[in-house]
Formats: structure tokens, sequence, C-alpha cells
């Protein structure tokens, strides 16, 4: 779940039970959470917790310390921080495209869109990954309609 997170829309996370230790709550886990709200000019992350455990204590205070490093750095280099604005795409592209195609060429191009989705995925590439997993949604509820 956390590089699935990785996108730049990202502008809240959320952790739930962050005091639970083990492998998610643990401090590296919780840093790179917490990177994923950091993408985003405006992000920011709420941890629900009864108590502050060791590990939120530390990537707290590392986040706090990269933070200001980095606002240092962008100081000293004029750089003025700015979220990546992509527009919404159509809901209805993928559906126009293969609007005509027969029901077998249709299931030949989710085969396609899911081996393309996968390769991205193990590519650590997940905002392609996503992209294609929407097509994939759109084509197999186009043929479920059928």
């Amino acid at each position: 779940m956390r590089e699935g997170l990785d996108i730049p829309e990202v502008s809240l996370v959320a952790i739930l039970d962050a005091d639970k230790e083990g492998f998610l709550r643990n401090i590296t886990s919780l840093i790179q959470t917490f990177g994923r709200a950091a993408r985003n000019v405006d992000g920011s992350v709420i941890m629900y917790a009864s108590k502050i455990t060791q590990s939120m204590k530390l990537a707290m205070a590392e986040t706090e310390r990269r933070k200001s490093r980095q606002l240092e750095y962008n100081k000293k280099m004029g750089i003025t921080p700015a979220t990546i604005v992509k527009a919404i795409p159509s809901q209805t592209i993928v559906l126009e495209e293969t609007k005509h195609m027969s029901k077998h060429d249709l299931q030949t191009l989710a085969i396609e869109i899911e081996a393309t989705m996968k390769r991205y995925a193990e590519d650590l590439d997940f905002e392609n990954a996503i992209e294609y997993r929407d097509k994939l949604t759109k084509i197999q509820r186009q043929l479920r309609n059928e």
C-alpha cells in the first residue's frame, strides 16, 4: 500500500492505529507513508493513535529534519515548490475507442492492457499502472454490458 500511494494528487494520508507497532507502523514504513503526502505542496498526514510510539517520534523527527533541509535548499536555489496538476481524463475515451470492437477483440485488448498495467506496477511506475487499471476496468464493464 505504501508504494501504491505514489501519485502527486494525494494531499491527505491518514494512518489508522498508528500506535500499533509492526511491519506497517515501524519508522521506515511511517516515513515512506509520510512521503506520499510530501509530493503535494498542501499535503498532510494524520495519525490516529492512543499514544505516541518511539517509531512515531523518530519518523516525525526525521520528517522535520528532511523538511527543514529541503526548505533551506529551496531558498538557496530560488525554488518555489509546486504540485503537478493534471487534467482529469475523459471517462469516455476508452469506450469511444472500443465501441465498435468485437467481444473477442475486447477480451484480447483487456489481456494486453492488464499485462501492460502489471509491467508498470513491477517497474514501480504507479501513475501509469493506475491509468491502465482504469482502462481495464472500463473495458471489463463494457464486456459485462454486452
